[in-house]
């Protein structure tokens, strides 16, 4: 038994559209209004969905029921498999003091912790997110985040506002070769079309991120450096788009923002360093008085910028060395080494050929019982009612997870 998607099921396409996106405004409403734990929040909006399929739209519950479990079998692989996978990273670094070394290498660009956001969600983010996408950047750059300070909340958050920049060209530019195989437009044209609109946004991303962490005052301290990361982003962006293709866009992009922002920095440093953020609180940088998305900072230093780059021998309180330690340029590059093979790792991962090979030796795919080919596309969304496919990938050998893994596994015995 068959069923057609219904588009307007109540005969008004306002009414029919706020309907349909009640399950969306349920689950963020929950998060950012009520303050409701994540996984709560995410059942309240399956709940909604629930209901919504089955009173307005008329699906039938067997396929409601199925299509429930694809998308939390889907949420297991490959999204939960590649959070796994970057937590073990993270968590063998920091068992052998190598993300303590890391911490202390970005502190020795800057100590701020508006900088710091930027060189690791936007900058180093967006290479991660054009390497391999999937998810990766926001699980890797969250636990580098939250290594330096930031709350679990912040940092989760904060990179999925960075990743706005990179995303649309995504691991190799796969969402454009998926567009293109979907409308049968040339590839290029339609990188270049991406690359004219994308720029200006990677422009207002850097902005947008810190003002969401450190209010607007927070962010007119540091707008220069803003300025160099967004533009040393955009530009590239444009370049590669239109006159090579989708597949290095955001890598190319974001090593040349790492490296320009970071040059930058070696001349630059704010007047006010924000440092050490507390989950609680008003941030120093919010209008009046209200915590930004990061909940300010419990120390801010106000300081000549020769002294802001001064470093600082000792210890924190806690007994842990301070942000500015100094520490050997062979121990700098060890405590990124695992990040470097990661980087390296997940970028051969993403390339065709390594899917193809890897996926020739085992991908097999799961046909959902219930869903698969029951669900109709009807006009006016295609020419001819199409059935939709519900299959489940399960790419285990070339899935990005199992290359963090890999990566994780090479890291643990450089």
């Amino acid at each position: 038994m068959t069923w057609s998607q219904i588009y307007d099921p109540l005969g008004n396409a306002v009414l029919s559209t706020v309907f349909a996106a009640l399950p969306i405004l349920v689950l963020l409403g929950s998060l950012g209004v009520f303050r409701v734990r994540a996984h709560y929040a995410a059942l309240l909006g399956l709940g909604t969905s629930l209901l919504v399929a089955i009173s307005v739209f008329r699906m039938p519950a067997t396929m409601i029921l199925a299509g429930a479990g694809y998308g939390a079998a889907y949420g297991l692989f490959p999204i939960g498999w590649i959070v796994l996978n970057v937590i073990f990273l993270y968590q063998l670094t920091n068992e052998c003091g190598l993300f303590e070394r890391l911490r202390h290498s970005i502190a020795g660009v800057t100590r701020d912790r508006r900088l710091q956001l930027l060189l690791v969600a936007f900058s180093f983010g967006a290479f991660i997110e054009g390497a391999c996408g999937f998810g990766t950047p926001v699980a890797v750059t969250g636990a580098i985040l939250i290594g330096l300070g930031f709350t679990p909340l912040s940092a989760s958050g904060l990179s999925l506002i960075a990743n706005t920049a990179p995303v649309a060209f995504g691991a190799l530019g796969a969402p454009l070769i998926g567009l293109q195989g979907v409308t049968g437009l040339d590839l290029k044209a339609l990188s270049a079309m991406v690359g004219r609109q994308l720029p200006f946004f990677s422009l207002i991303v850097p902005f947008w991120l810190i003002w969401a962490f450190a209010g607007f005052r927070g962010m007119i301290e540091i707008w220069p450096a803003i300025l160099v990361a967004g533009i040393s982003f955009a530009v590239p962006q444009f370049l590669v788009s239109n006159f090579h293709g989708p597949w290095l866009v955001d890598v190319v992009a974001a090593i040349v923002s790492l490296a320009s922002l970071v040059t930058f920095l070696r001349f630059w440093q704010p007047k006010r360093i924000w440092e050490h953020e507390v989950s609680t609180g008003s941030g120093p940088g919010s209008p009046s008085g209200q915590p930004a998305w990061g909940g300010g900072c419990d120390r801010v230093v106000s300081e000549p910028r020769a002294s802001a780059r001064a470093p600082s021998q000792g210890a924190l309180p806690d007994g842990r060395a301070s942000d500015t330690t100094r520490h050997s340029k062979s121990a700098i590059l060890r405590a990124w080494l695992p990040w470097i093979i990661l980087s390296v790792v997940v970028f051969v991962w993403g390339l065709p050929q390594t899917k193809a090979l890897l996926d020739g030796i085992s991908a097999p795919k799961i046909p959902i019982p219930g869903l698969d080919k029951l669900v109709l596309r009807v006009p006016p969304v295609v020419a001819k009612p199409t059935a939709e496919n519900a299959i489940l990938n399960f790419n285990w050998l070339s899935a990005s997870g199992s290359g963090i893994l890999i990566a994780s596994i090479i890291a643990g015995f450089a």
